[in-house]
C-alpha cells in the first residue's frame, strides 16, 4: 500500500501530459453550499428544550446505553467516569455534554477538486443524494435489484447535478457484487467519475480501514491526517443500543480525524415513544452518547448531530414520511442541536410512495422544506428516494435535484439594496402602465427569478404537440440526456492505478460472501 501511495503521489506532481489533460476535462457546474440569509424556525418554548434536555440527562444516567459486544468501548466510559454495568453504560449528568465539547461546530470537507469542498456547520447546507436503497425502478425497466452499473449511474447524476454539493455514499446497494468487497467498488466510482465530496463505507469496521487507506491513496497520507476527507453514516441501533458494528466503523473514522454523522434510526411508535416530546428525549440522549464516544476515541473529531425521524401507520405498520410529526421534531432537534453547537444532519426526500408521483412529490417538498427552515447542515437523502428508503429512482433522482434549486434561492432572503427596491422603475412605469419594457426589468430579467431546468410550463398547445409528457416523461428525457452528455472529471493516471491495485489486493485476500 505504501509504494502504491508514493506512486500515487509522484503521479500526482503531474507532467506535461498530465496537466493538458487535466485542463482539457469536462466539468459541469455545481452551486456552492448554500449559506442561509433566513432565520431558523423554532418550534420549541425555552421550557420545552429545557424539560427534553433534562430529561435525556436522566435517561443516560438511570436507565442508561448499550454498548454491546465491545470491551474497548466499556473501558473508555470506565476512565471517563461512567457506571458500567455488564453493557450497560450510565453516563454522569453533565458527561455527556462536556465530552461533546470538543467536537467542532463547523468544520470543512475537502474534495478532490478544491472548488468543490463543503463546510458543514453554522448557516451552510450541503445537500447529498439518497443512501442506502437495495431496490432500483426506473421508467422502463420497473422495480428490480441494483446493481453496480445503477451505482455509477447515480454517482454519474448527483456530479452532473447543479444543485448537490455531494457524492453521498450508498446511493443504493449493488447486490451484484459481493458484500464483503462491494465496497472497494462503490468508492472507487465515486472517486473516478466525481470530483465531488464521499463518504466512506462503514458496513464492517476493515471497510471503514479500507475507506480510510483508498483516502489516503487519492489525497495523500499528509492530506488525510489533516484534513476530513469523508463524512460518514453511523446510526445508532435505536432505542439506546450502540452495536459493535457501527462502534468499530465510528472508531476507524474518529481516530482518523474523519466526520461522522451519529444519527438515531427511529420509526416513532416503534422504536421511540409516539409523543414527539419523548422521541427528541430519546434522539439527544443516543445524539449525546454517541457523539461523547467520538470524543473519547479523539477529543475534536468532527462529528454531526444526526436525526432520522419518521412515524409509522398504526394501520398497516409502515413508516410514514412528510407528516407533520415529522417535521415538528426535524425543528425540534435542530434546536437541540444548534444548542449543543454541533452541525445538524436531518431531512430529505422523504416519502412512502411505490411512484415519482403527487404522493412522493408531496411527501418530498414538506420533508425538504423542514429541513431548510430548521438549520440543517448536512441533508443525505435530498433526491432520489423512493418507497421508504427502499428504491432509488433516476428519474425522482432528476426531479428532486431540479428542485432543490429551490432551496437556494428561498436561502438567499430577501435583498433590500436599491435595486431591489427598484424605485427606479416604480417612477418610470407610474400609474396604469406595465413593467415588461422597463428599464429595471431589463437590467434584471436574466436572474430575476429561479428558473427550473426540467418542469414545463408551455401553452397547452405545444405541451400536447411535444407528447403530453408528465414529469416523469420530462425527467426521463432529461435522465437520458445528462448521462449521454457525462464527461469522466480528470483524475492522474497514477493514482488510479494505485486505487486499482488496492482494490484488486484487497479483492484477492478474501472469497467473496453474499451474507
Amino acid at each position: 500500500m505504501a509504494a502504491a501511495e508514493q506512486t500515487a503521489r509522484r503521479g500526482r506532481g503531474g507532467g506535461g501530459a498530465a496537466r493538458r489533460a487535466e485542463r482539457s476535462a469536462v466539468s459541469f457546474e455545481t452551486a456552492r453550499f448554500i449559506e442561509r440569509n433566513i432565520p431558523n424556525f423554532e418550534i420549541l418554548t425555552a421550557e420545552a428544550l429545557e424539560i427534553i434536555e433534562t430529561n435525556a440527562e436522566t435517561i443516560l444516567e438511570e436507565i442508561g446505553v448499550n454498548f454491546v459486544e465491545n470491551p474497548a468501548a466499556l473501558q473508555r466510559w470506565r476512565e471517563a467516569g461512567a457506571d458500567v454495568q455488564g453493557e450497560r453504560v450510565h453516563i454522569p449528568r453533565g458527561l455527556a455534554r462536556k465530552l461533546c465539547a470538543t467536537a467542532p461546530s463547523r468544520f470543512t470537507q475537502i474534495a478532490r477538486n478544491p472548488a468543490r469542498n463543503v463546510e458543514i456547520g453554522g448557516n451552510s447546507l450541503v445537500l447529498a443524494p439518497v443512501y442506502g436503497p437495495p431496490f432500483v425502478r426506473d421508467r422502463l425497466g420497473g422495480r428490480r435489484y441494483a446493481t453496480m452499473a445503477d451505482f455509477e449511474m447515480f454517482v454519474k447524476l448527483a456530479y452532473m447535478s447543479k444543485w448537490l454539493h455531494h457524492s453521498g455514499g450508498t446511493v443504493c446497494e449493488p447486490t451484484d457484487v459481493p458484500v464483503n468487497k462491494r465496497h472497494l467498488d462503490m468508492l472507487y466510482a465515486h472517486m473516478s467519475l466525481s470530483d465531488k465530496p464521499f463518504m466512506g463505507s462503514v458496513t464492517e469496521p476493515s471497510r471503514a480501514a479500507d475507506s480510510i487507506e483508498m483516502a489516503r491513496i487519492l489525497f495523500g497520507s499528509d492530506v488525510v491526517d489533516t484534513h476530513c476527507v469523508m463524512t460518514s453514516l453511523i446510526n445508532i441501533n435505536s432505542p439506546l443500543t450502540f452495536d459493535s458494528v457501527m462502534m468499530g466503523a465510528l472508531e476507524h473514522y474518529a481516530a482518523a480525524g474523519q466526520a461522522c454523522i451519529v444519527s438515531p434510526f427511529i420509526v416513532g411508535g416503534a422504536m421511540a415513544p409516539v409523543s414527539v416530546a419523548g422521541t427528541l428525549t430519546q434522539v439527544l440522549a443516543e445524539v449525546l452518547a454517541g457523539i461523547a464516544y467520538s470524543q473519547l476515541v479523539r477529543p475534536g473529531s468532527p462529528m454531526i448531530f444526526g436525526a432520522f425521524v419518521t412515524s409509522i401507520d398504526m394501520n398497516s405498520g409502515a413508516p410514514t414520511f412528510g407528516t407533520p410529526e415529522a417535521s415538528q421534531i426535524t425543528y425540534g432537534a435542530g434546536q437541540l442541536a444548534r444548542r449543543l453547537n454541533l452541525p445538524y444532519r436531518s431531512a430529505g426526500s422523504f416519502n412512502g410512495s411505490k411512484l415519482p408521483d403527487a404522493q412522493a412529490a408531496y411527501e418530498s417538498a414538506n420533508s425538504l422544506n423542514a429541513g431548510l427552515l430548521s438549520g440543517v447542515n448536512f441533508m443525505l437523502h435530498a433526491c432520489g428516494w423512493l418507497e421508504g428508503g427502499l428504491v432509488a429512482s433516476p428519474e425522482k433522482f432528476v426531479m428532486d435535484a431540479d428542485q432543490l434549486g429551490i432551496l437556494h434561492k428561498l436561502a438567499e432572503g430577501v435583498p433590500v439594496d436599491a435595486n431591489a427596491q427598484a424605485m427606479d422603475a416604480l417612477r418610470e412605469v407610474g400609474p396604469g402602465g406595465h413593467f415588461l419594457g422597463c428599464a429595471h426589468t431589463q437590467a434584471n430579467y436574466a436572474t430575476a427569478f429561479w428558473r427550473t431546468g426540467l418542469l414545463d410550463y408551455k401553452p397547452y398547445e405545444t405541451w400536447a404537440e411535444e407528447g403530453a409528457r408528465d414529469t416523469e416523461a420530462l425527467a426521463s428525457a432529461k435522465l437520458d440526456k445528462m448521462l449521454a452528455d457525462y464527461r469522466q472529471p480528470y483524475l492522474d493516471p497514477a493514482t488510479d492505478e494505485a486505487l486499482k491495485a488496492y482494490m484488486i489486493q484487497k479483492k484477492a485476500s478474501m472469497p467473496d460472501a453474499f451474507i
